[in-house]
């Protein structure tokens, strides 16, 4: 990866294929608006056979001719200042057609050489400033119209709709609505980013077909009830992560306890608390639903809130309940959020704990997104889909956990994490057999062989009666260390994640 380079031989914007596309204001929807939405989504799409010559001018002009029905993303972002009006200060699009930024490059290698960027180790050394331009491409919708109109289709197989009213707006305030003050915005930026001192590592979790397949048959067995891949899949990560997390930190936490343990009271029991966040699409929820060509937000936070300790004893089982327990409640708690939003509420509360699209930024706090439904995996612009989509996780302190989907042709899901601190990287993927798992499998062999039911542990050293009352005692106490010893080489080296092949997989446990 150190020798690759990356020429830049034009860059342009594309605008809309036609100029005669609206203009104007546009208003964006309730949910759009939001700040703690205002971030891009990076990413890579990896294609196989794509005409060298030619793939950029393919994909330029698609670009430009999924601009025309589109033509709100070649608008430009702008922040309302009408004093007075209820737009002040919200975000809105200014359709002006002056298109999106096209870089076209060229590199020194093949992909085939860098094996398409499939590998764990890649993630440290892809060079994203090289590969990518800024600002990002666009969005998922516009990207499978470019596929469409490239590869010669007349007509877009869905619409676009714009609609962003589908929440009602809030209601216009009888007063100018003064901007709002600078120590607000900056006790809001510290709520949602408080001071971080870790740094999180890239890891890939690749899970089969069959062994997704044998989760849920495993779940079905022992409930009666039926889970999702993203269930299931969720909830050994959410689980297995604070496992980790909970034995590597003992000593950390007891040393604490001991030097704070009156000023770190609370803050110790908050950080017992572990949360799991994921955004679930709310279309269906709305009456009328949107119609399929909708291409802006409409979801809403689910949270899972439980103890460590409780996470880390409970099965696999309980948790894909409590996860379907939470989506159970989206409906009521999605209606809440709109209703105060209806009667001009901040949408900030949320049965008293703070607004549901701004959770607490923290290590306890896991974020799980899933990308295979996207539609990133179908966009097709002439020579097939992509091997694979990356995504490129800007944030090395928020812990993430992305489902996409394997490398074609495999079938699958690959976990993409970000999720662990550097110490706990290596105990989070590097699993059994570690460099002392074989010496456990023979230590843990012996000492089962060894056990004699009339006569107890480790024959070979007290085999009879005949010996001293002392000798066995002490033959008893050398069973006992080798016992323990065993044990905890065990406990230590077979964690519930293993290694192979420089991928992750998931090790089945109910």
């Amino acid at each position: 990866m150190d020798d690759l380079s990356v020429i830049r031989s034009s860059r342009s914007l594309v605008r809309p294929a036609t100029r005669d596309t609206p203009t104007g204001m546009l208003e964006l929807s309730v949910i759009d608006r939001l700040p703690v939405l205002r971030c891009y989504t990076r990413t890579l799409h990896v294609y196989r056979d794509g005409p060298r010559a030619r793939a950029a001018q393919v994909i330029k002009e698609a670009l430009g001719k999924a601009l025309v029905p589109y033509y709100p993303l070649a608008g430009r972002l702008h922040q309302g200042q009408g004093q007075g009006d209820h737009h002040h200060h919200q975000l809105q699009i200014a359709c002006c057609g002056e298109g999106v930024w096209f870089v076209e490059a060229s590199a020194n290698c093949t992909l085939d050489a860098l094996n398409y960027f499939d590998s764990v180790s890649s993630h440290h050394h892809i060079p994203y400033d090289k590969l990518l331009p800024d600002p990002p491409p666009p969005q998922t919708h516009t990207q499978t119209a470019q596929g469409e109109l490239a590869r010669g289709l007349e007509h877009l197989s869905v619409a676009p709709v714009w609609q962003r009213d589908f929440l009602p707006p809030r209601p216009r305030p009888s007063s100018p609505s003064p901007s709002p003050p600078q120590e607000k915005q900056e006790q809001l930026q510290r709520e949602l980013l408080p001071p971080i001192k870790y740094q999180l590592e890239h890891a890939n979790i690749d899970i089969s077909l069959d062994q997704i397949n044998e989760l849920k048959q495993k779940f079905h067995e022992s409930t009666g009830q039926t889970c999702s891949a993203f269930e299931i899949v969720a909830a050994i990560m959410w689980k297995n992560r604070t496992m980790v997390a909970i034995n590597l930190e003992k000593e950390e936490e007891n040393d604490k306890e001991d030097d704070d343990d009156d000023d770190d009271e609370k803050n110790t029991k908050e950080e017992q608390v572990v949360k799991l966040v994921f955004f679930a699409n709310c279309r269906q929820l709305l009456q009328p639903p949107l119609p399929e060509g909708f291409y802006g937000n409409c979801f809403f936070p689910v949270a899972v809130t439980a103890s460590r300790d409780t996470l880390s004893r409970a099965s696999n089982a309980h948790v894909v309940k409590m996860i379907q327990e939470a989506k159970a409640n989206l409906p009521n708690a999605f209606r809440n959020w709109t209703n105060k939003n209806k009667d001009g509420g901040s949408g900030d509360e949320n049965d008293g704990e703070g607004d549901p699209f701004t959770p607490p930024l923290a290590y306890n706090t896991l974020f799980i997104s899933e990308w295979g439904r996207l539609g990133f995996n179908q966009v097709d612009y002439g020579w097939g889909p992509p091997v694979h989509v990356v995504p490129v996780q800007g944030s090395t302190i928020i812990p993430v956990g992305i489902m996409g989907s394997l490398p074609s042709p495999n079938k699958g899901i690959r976990l993409m994490t970000c999720a662990c601190k550097v110490e706990h990287r290596e105990w989070y993927t590097n699993g059994c057999p570690s460099k002392f798992g074989f010496l456990a499998v023979i230590l843990l062999g012996a000492y089962i062989i060894s056990y004699s039911p009339r006569m107890g542990t480790v024959p070979w050293i007290i085999n009879s009666e005949i010996y001293l009352l002392r000798y066995r005692g002490i033959g008893g106490g050398i069973a006992a260390v080798s016992n323990w010893v065993s044990n905890l080489i065990v406990s230590e080296t077979f964690l519930t994640l293993t290694i192979k092949k420089h991928h992750v997989t998931v090790v089945v446990d109910t």
